[in-house]
């Protein structure tokens, strides 16, 4: 049975950057309401607090990717990890957000009872060494789910055809530690996304040869170090209106940058290749490395500043090579076109392993519904069809991740103040047999990443009519929230009402 001091009227999961994010929002605009955060881990921070490669930063312009509430004033446009979690917990606690926050709390299943109308979760409370030492059960009417769509304990599973024959190091970044040490190696990284494009020019600092062996290239695009816009402004106005002016700004120039990309492809592509190739060393095959088959935005872009990627390759120790793997030997790699790479070090950059709910099995009246969330539908990308009081959080993919985050609280938020107001307490996205029969099934993230493409049937449908969508931007996202109809694909009931229906 829960106690008074593990029941609440909002339940948080979650003390990243949606969940430090979500918790603004609830106190800011229901402030009568009790809530707390569950954390399974012993720091704030979500994936800048668990990432430790070489680089590691942000892959955003920090103007955008941090909180409209508590603004970013360091003036660089993409910060190291270290730097966002101190941000992060500078401003949680500006907010009293941290005193609410129970660290090593570990959630392990969630359960609607429509009888009771609350949300009933099972906790794991651990010790440093993940032992667990008290089970804890939690009540709540309503649920923020803000974990992110991917496993902290698991990567995508890859097949690299000889790589247990390798003599020397195998690193996966996501499990990086300060052991790993890699001055003077010979060092293959084995991927071309945004982590590959972070690690390069990090290594390529110390260590004796780094290369980067893709399958298939990527769109990089760089950034300016400092964000010069706002600091411009400051010299002429408070700060407080700098910042919100340059995010409006950067907000307009981003959703309008994506657009046109996505609109007229064959311009975009020949906009970002060219980029490139002002970048890279005279000579450089760019068609063979930087000539993504894809068009700009089925898959993200990848970002670095200063160019420092760039940079890395008109060095002596840094390469990129385009190829597929024969088999890794004893002392590197054997690749298909017959060339060898040596190394002494392989780092498997290869994608993260999706997942919503990561180890939380949920149910509904009983019901575990972890196995049929590729069969459900998105509401304005917040809430699935048939699931109660609970919201969703997770930000863009093709742009920033916060402000997608922020619109999509913002509407559970609306969903919880309808439901208040008209004396409701259920709240579950709904469509009828006839209406989902006939509605398109296109998947929530349309992105082409192989580690996207590979879990689709894991992951929620959007039909890209009515409420069924999950935004690609922030100001599609935010008319819908200012204008959309609440009620649209969302029955409102209580308890008694929902017996006799």
């Amino acid at each position: 049975m829960a106690s008074e001091d593990s029941t609440f009227d909002i339940i948080i999961t979650g003390a990243g950057l949606s969940g430090i994010n979500a918790a603004y929002l609830l106190q800011s605009e229901l402030p009568n309401h009790s809530f707390t955060v569950l954390e399974s881990r012993d720091d704030i921070g979500g994936t800048w607090a668990f990432w430790k490669y070489p680089g590691v930063r942000s892959d955003s312009a920090m103007a955008l990717f941090g909180f409209p509430w508590y603004p970013w004033t360091e003036g660089t446009n993409m910060a190291d990890a270290h730097l966002i979690k101190k941000y992060m917990e500078d401003a949680a606690a500006s907010q009293g957000i941290d005193k609410k926050i129970r660290f090593d709390h570990r959630v392990t299943s969630e359960s609607w009872d429509s009888e009771e109308q609350r949300w009933t979760l099972h906790v794991d409370v651990t010790s440093s060494d993940g032992t667990v030492f008290e089970k804890k059960i939690f009540k709540t009417s309503w649920l923020v789910n803000a974990t992110g769509y991917y496993s902290y304990e698991k990567p995508r599973p890859t097949v690299i055809p000889g790589i247990e024959r390798f003599q020397g190091e195998v690193v996966h970044p996501q499990f990086w530690t300060d052991e790993v040490k890699y001055d003077n190696k010979r060092i293959i990284i084995i991927g071309s996304g945004a982590t590959a494009i972070t690690l390069l020019p990090a290594l390529a600092k110390t260590a004796k040869q780094v290369t980067m062996l893709q399958r298939s290239p990527s769109y990089v695009v760089s950034l300016p170090a400092k964000d010069t816009l706002l600091q411009f402004m400051e010299r002429f106005m408070p700060i407080q209106w700098a910042v919100k002016i340059n995010w409006w700004i950067r907000m307009l120039a981003e959703t309008l940058f994506v657009q046109l990309l996505l609109n007229f492809p064959n311009w975009g592509r020949k906009y970002v290749v060219e980029a490139m190739r002002r970048q890279l060393p005279k000579g450089f095959d760019v068609d063979k490395h930087f000539n993504p088959r894809y068009d700009p935005f089925e898959q993200r872009l990848c970002l670095c500043p200063r160019g420092d990627f760039f940079k890395a390759l008109r060095g002596p120790n840094a390469s990129v090579v385009t190829d597929h793997i024969e088999t890794v030997t004893e002392n590197g790699i054997l690749l298909k076109s017959g060339e060898t790479l040596e190394a002494d070090m392989i780092i498997t950059a290869t994608g993260l392993y999706m997942v919503l709910l990561n180890k939380i099995d949920v149910f509904v009246d009983g019901v575990r519904i972890n196995d049929t969330i590729g069969q459900r539908y998105i509401w304005n990308g917040v809430m699935l069809e048939g699931i109660p009081n609970t919201g969703f959080i997770t930000g863009y993919v093709a742009a920033t991740w916060t402000p997608g985050a922020s619109t999509r609280t913002r509407q559970f938020i609306k969903v919880i103040k309808h439901a208040e107001k008209t004396g409701a307490t259920i709240a579950a996205p709904y469509i009828d047999k006839a209406e989902r029969a006939r509605l398109p099934k296109e998947p929530c993230i349309p992105n082409s990443s192989t580690y996207i493409t590979e879990v689709r049937d894991r992951l929620p449908l959007v039909a890209n009519v009515g409420p069924w969508r999950n935004g690609k931007n922030w100001i599609e996202d935010a008319i819908r929230l200012w204008f959309g109809w609440i009620t649209t694909g969302m029955r409102f009931t209580s308890w008694d009402r929902a017996k006799r229906d």
